[in-house]
């Protein structure tokens, strides 16, 4: 009975237990899901305010505004690109790895971006702008670079699986048309040729087969002897067959499917 009980409190620990792994693991999904919600009506609404400050605002603060919409949009794409092929190609693994710390150089760029658009000092601005756009011109073309690289790649890849499906759909194609191949007596597929229906095995045979049989072996037996009859049965025989002469009973061989010559035969 102790048992029993230890038994029934033991498995109500293990349903609380796996309960409980259940409902943080929902929780933490769920958090995840909205991290990346909020995450992402954040940058749709940043871009959107850089959109509207590009047009709206004319001079630096326009250009600065410029400057950080086309430095988001190349990482994002690139970011996209590499994460999205990554599961399907392990080779982006160092690609990834080298985009991680070109996003470092991305993120402090935008950050003093967004930290210039705040200084009052338009002049001083201007001075730094041409640096500045020389940094995000060639963090923009590495990206770019690591882009087209990984599309490239997968395009190459693609391609190469569509030849080889293309090559076995053809072969499949030979294979269903079978009846078209050219008759070739070296091609190992070609079917027989033969006005005659295929030899049956033994004890097999057709009604026609069977009625053809009996007639010729009834008027072979009538003819010729057990000899002969064999020597019919296993192929055609001329038009003019020579003349040959009788064996004799003893010395000729005996097969399984003959009868052996009878005594009275013999000594006649």
């Amino acid at each position: 009975m102790e048992a029993a009980v230890a038994i029934i409190g033991l498995l109500f620990v293990l349903f609380v237990l796996a309960g409980v792994f259940v409902t943080v693991k929902a929780v933490k999904a769920a958090k995840r899901g909205v991290d990346r919600t909020v995450a992402q009506a954040r940058r749709t609404v940043e871009d959107t305010t850089l959109r509207a400050r590009q047009f709206a605002q004319p001079g630096v603060v326009g250009e600065l505004a410029q400057l950080r919409l086309s430095l988001r949009t190349s990482m994002r794409a690139t970011q996209d690109v590499l994460y999205g092929g990554s599961p399907d190609d392990a080779s982006l693994s160092e690609a990834i790895g080298l985009f991680e710390r070109l996003s470092a150089h991305g993120h402090e760029l935008d950050d003093e971006l967004k930290r210039l658009e705040r200084e009052p000092d338009r002049a001083t601005i201007g001075t730094r702008l041409p640096d500045l756009r020389e940094r995000l011109e060639q963090i923009t073309h590495s990206a770019e670079s690591l882009r087209w690289a990984a599309r490239d790649r997968a395009r190459k890849f693609a391609d190469d699986d569509l030849a080889s499906l293309s090559d076995q759909i053809d072969v499949e194609s030979g294979a269903l048309r079978h009846w078209t191949r050219v008759e070739d007596a070296m091609d190992p597929l070609r079917d027989p040729v033969s006005g005659r229906p295929e030899s049956a095995g033994p004890g097999e045979a057709t009604d026609s087969g069977r009625g053809q049989a009996t007639d010729g072996s009834a008027r072979a037996g009538a003819a010729a002897g057990p000899s002969e009859a064999a020597a019919r049965s296993w192929g055609p025989v001329p038009e003019d067959p020579p003349a040959i002469t009788a064996r004799d009973p003893r010395t000729q061989p005996s097969y399984p499917w003959q009868k052996a010559p009878r005594t009275e035969d013999t000594t006649r």
